[in-house]
């Protein structure tokens, strides 16, 4: 199974409550902070709701 690369790029300040949960459930503490997941249909619908706040790449 493929993996993607996640990076948080921009701050989850003044975001809804449900992107900032999405967040913390993919992971993340802090912006600039990448972290890793199998390419599941679950996690793309994740990025999907808060991808104006990170970039993705796939490996």
């Amino acid at each position: 199974m493929s993996k993607l690369k996640i990076t948080l790029v921009k701050s989850p300040i003044d975001r809804s409550k449900r992107q900032k949960a999405t967040l913390v459930a993919l992971g993340f503490h802090r912006v600039n902070q990448t972290v890793e997941h199998d390419d599941t249909p679950q996690i793309r619908g994740m990025l999907r709701k808060v991808e104006h706040l990170v970039q993705i790449q796939s490996h």
